[in-house]
């Protein structure tokens, strides 16, 4: 079998470029269809494209929108269900080792069945878009699990982001300042009058809305004095405004001087242009190329202000763009390891019994949900490809693709035991005297292995969606263009149109890795 393409081969087909641009006006060929559900979702099914093929541009834009969720479908795992109360040890309350290692073990668990929720939301949901946005904001508003250690908070952040993914960037702002994951990640509980920690104010202006070079260590300052006092009830895990800690002296910020509190730094922010133009430049990163044009950053960036800050009308500039439909804006985006696995799942109607062996899989090439690698959040594009990521990416498709196994979704074998059980309250006698944290990263990723296994192709019933007059070769040119952004890098083999290997082939080209 042909091993996945080369990190040389990958940066070649980056660098392809058609010359035509896609038709300013008219109804949406079968490639504008594919490329405008794959930017917003997550691998684009024949049924889907089909179904926008002959729109127009704005039609195809509006029904996107307007089908949009600010809710998940799928029910969340019962530990992240409120209960009024949060229970954890704190060395403070006289926790014991064993109970902190028991509240340790209990979150790695929740952790894992709150990235597993996620995967099958992102599979399940009518509407992709809501989870490509929530995902980017996730990746934009950046809290990691890591820090914040509680998982009911992170899971109540993912909802707060899901809520507001396509409403109000100023809301969501300002619910994002009051968000008890982020009080934790950034350190808003510790910041008080006399003592302000600067960290929250500081990534509020470069991470979150004016960006590098547009404001200056004297505003960060007045501006961590203003949120003083926004702290968090770590029993209930609510915001909690403590007025007695909070500084009601002058404070002066870009320009502007008075008694200001949190909420209004945050107004002052979204008043700056530079703000929309960021939010704008980021947004054209994620859905349209690498390299955002400055004038229709500005145009986008306006329509986007004047509109109270109203995401849709931002994403609805983009997503009819002539930038956006460009031919050399195609194939340009790698694909995030989340986009490979839920994209290849969707793409090829496999569906699992299991999910959290999925997230886990991605994870390893890079991509860890609810724990970006800083506050910076994942940079994308080429820092997903490396030696590292780039086998375990072939591995992932080459277990998913291994053999025929009839039904898509029917396990070969009985159930892989559930991924929590790989995470034992005590760890098994081999391991003792080992490394315990590799001991469970073997398990785990044993695990895994079982799960992703378990998953079956069935190639006869894939390729019977392009029925006849088609013939086989008429299928698998069918196959192809659904599957590609760009033209695959290495001839296609001589197999029968419903061999499993055909499709191994198809996906372990270079150029699978593009959207």
């Amino acid at each position: 079998m042909r091993a996945l393409a080369s990190l040389a081969t990958i940066a070649a087909v980056l660098s392809l470029a058609s010359p035509a641009h896609a038709a300013r006006s008219g109804a949406l060929d079968y490639g504008d269809a594919r490329h405008l559900l794959n930017r917003t979702g997550f691998g684009a099914t024949q049924a889907e494209i089909d179904h926008y093929v002959g729109m127009s541009r704005d039609e195809a834009a509006k029904a996107l929108l307007g089908s949009a969720r600010t809710a998940a479908l799928t029910t969340p795992p019962p530990a992240m269900v409120a209960t009024g109360a949060l229970h954890y040890p704190r060395r403070g309350a006289g926790a014991s080792e064993d109970e902190l290692k028991m509240f340790r073990q209990q979150q790695v668990r929740e952790g894992l069945e709150l990235r597993g929720w996620w995967i099958g939301e992102m599979l399940s949901t009518p509407s992709p878009l809501t989870e490509r946005m929530t995902l980017f904001w996730h990746n934009h508003f950046v809290s990691s699990q890591q820090k914040v250690k509680l998982t009911e908070l992170m899971y109540r952040q993912n909802v707060t982001l899901r809520a507001n993914a396509l409403g109000n960037f100023g809301a969501m702002l300002h619910a994002i300042a009051r968000d008890p994951a982020m009080i934790v990640y950034l350190d808003s509980a510790q910041n008080r009058k006399g003592a302000p920690n600067e960290n929250f104010a500081r990534e509020l202006m470069e991470l979150f809305t004016l960006g590098e070079g547009n404001y200056s260590e004297r505003d960060v300052k007045e501006a961590a004095r203003a949120f003083t006092g926004w702290s968090l009830d770590r029993e209930r895990g609510e915001f909690v405004f403590r007025r007695g800690l909070h500084d009601y002296g002058s404070k002066t910020l870009l320009g502007r001087t008075g008694n200001f509190d949190g909420d209004d730094v945050i107004d002052i922010l979204l008043a700056q242009p530079s703000t929309a133009e960021f939010v704008t430049r980021k947004l054209w990163r994620e859905l349209v190329s690498p390299d955002p044009d400055p004038a229709e950053v500005t145009r986008i960036a306006a329509r986007f202000r004047d509109s109270g800050y109203d995401i849709k009308t931002a994403l609805f500039a983009l997503l009819t763009s002539d930038a956006f439909y460009a031919r050399e804006n195609r194939g340009t985006l790698i694909k995030s390891p989340i986009d490979l696995v839920v994209g290849t799942l969707r793409q090829f109607d496999m569906h699992p019994g299991e999910t959290i062996p999925f997230a886990v899989a991605a994870a390893g090439m890079g991509q860890n949900l609810f724990a970006p690698p800083n506050v910076k959040g994942w940079p994308g594009q080429e820092v997903w490809i490396n030696t590292s990521t780039l086998l375990a990416r072939k591995q992932f498709l080459d277990r998913l693709m291994r053999a025929d196994g009839g039904p898509a979704g029917m396990p070969r074998t009985a159930t892989a035991e559930p991924m929590t059980a790989a995470l034992p309250e005590s760890v098994p006698s081999q391991a003792v005297g080992k490394d315990l944290k590799q001991a469970r990263r073997l398990r785990l990723m044993c695990a895994v292995d079982r799960g992703v296994r378990s998953v079956q192709f069935d190639s006869a019933a894939w390729f019977a969606q392009w029925k006849a007059p088609r013939d086989a070769e008429g299928r698998k040119a069918d196959a192809v263009r659904l599957l590609f952004a760009v033209a695959p890098q290495t001839p296609l083999p001589p197999q029968g149109i419903e061999s499993v290997a055909l499709v191994r082939e198809l996906v372990l080209d270079a150029a699978y890795q593009l959207k």
